[in-house]
């Protein structure tokens, strides 16, 4: 009798010890979070996604009461960045800034990545967009959308457009116009934004699609044209600059959005309070200042709304690769 009591109490301690033990449960049982927490971005230091994810580590950090760390982890079209958050522990404290520039993008070029982004990760929340701008050179005879798509209907193909990377964003939002004003030009890929706007100025190409925190001080000292914004609205800071969906093709929106997630098997406690850790940032009167004047939208959203959003812009942006036959060279 003894014996069995004593199997029994070792088989109940052992279940016990296992549950306290696993990243889950630990995690949520002790008051989470207790250490700092480490945000993965995965595109380089410096660039407007970069601004983003540090301006909200500090405010979730204040929230959180414990500190953020960022961790930038670029390289092939953000993948690096999310593979290592798909590995980490799922207990809170490895949280990736995505965008969907990869987990709507990305996927349909690389067949073989190592993670899944419906079974590898947990939407954590929506932060916001951030449009772009179509601009020419000045040397371009078209004032309005409307006027640039007559000017490539004369000229099939031969004017060059730049972009910050073959399948990047600003690549795709040129190739989804081009299909949808029925209109061609010559894609000339760059090694990042900031070559594709010098190309641009020096008129190496005459358009591109341009981030609103990069055009705005070009377009108002005159050295590149704008014609229409990507958005469904217009900008705040460029009131004057309608949409390109208003002034010549109906139906038009491209944007870049960003969002945050964790590992799939972090518990619902910690999902939570991050989530409502970020919505507290995104009314953060600072950070509104701060991430307006690089012209992001901050638009938030609950997990389970950018669950569905990012399925969306994945169906969306893999019909235009697939009508417009795009794949990495």
């Amino acid at each position: 009798m003894r014996i069995a009591a004593l199997c029994k109490f070792v088989g109940v301690l052992s279940l016990f010890l296992c549950l306290i033990l696993s990243p889950g449960f630990s995690a949520a049982a002790s008051g989470y979070p207790q250490r700092p927490i480490t945000m993965v971005i995965p595109w380089s230091v410096g660039g407007s996604t970069d601004v983003l994810g540090r301006v909200l580590a500090d405010s979730m950090a204040k929230n959180l009461g414990v500190s953020m760390v960022v961790e930038n982890r670029p390289g092939a079209t953000g993948t690096i960045g999310y593979r290592n958050v798909a590995n980490a522990t799922p207990d809170g404290y490895t949280i990736l800034l995505g965008t969907n520039s990869t987990f709507a993008m990305a996927p349909h070029y690389y067949k073989d990545l190592p993670f899944d982004l419906n079974s590898d990760f947990r939407p954590l929340g929506m932060i916001g967009v951030n449009p772009q701008i179509l601009c020419v050179h000045p040397s371009v005879p078209a004032r309005t959308v409307e006027e640039f798509i007559a000017y490539l209907k004369k000229n099939p193909g031969k004017l060059p457009f730049a972009s910050a990377g073959h399948g990047g964003s600003s690549h795709l939002a040129m190739e989804m116009f081009l299909e949808m004003s029925g209109t061609e030009m010559l894609h000339v890929p760059y090694r990042g934004g900031a070559p594709a706007m010098q190309g641009l100025l020096a008129k190496d190409t005459q358009a591109a699609f341009v981030d609103i925190s990069i055009a705005e001080p070009l377009i108002r000292s005159g050295a590149i044209r704008a014609l229409g914004t990507s958005g469904g609205t217009r900008t705040p800071s460029l009131p004057d600059v309608p949409t390109i969906a208003e002034t010549g093709v109906p139906g038009f929106e491209s944007l870049t959005s960003f969002g945050l997630f964790a590992p799939a098997k972090v518990p619902d406690q910690i999902v939570a309070k991050l989530y409502s850790a970020l919505a507290a940032a995104l009314k953060d009167p600072v950070v509104v200042k701060r991430l307006s004047t690089y012209g992001f939208e901050l638009t938030g959203g609950k997990p389970s709304e950018y669950a569905a959003y990012a399925k969306a812009e994945y169906d969306k942006w893999g019909k235009v690769i697939s009508e417009r036959n795009i794949s990495l060279k």
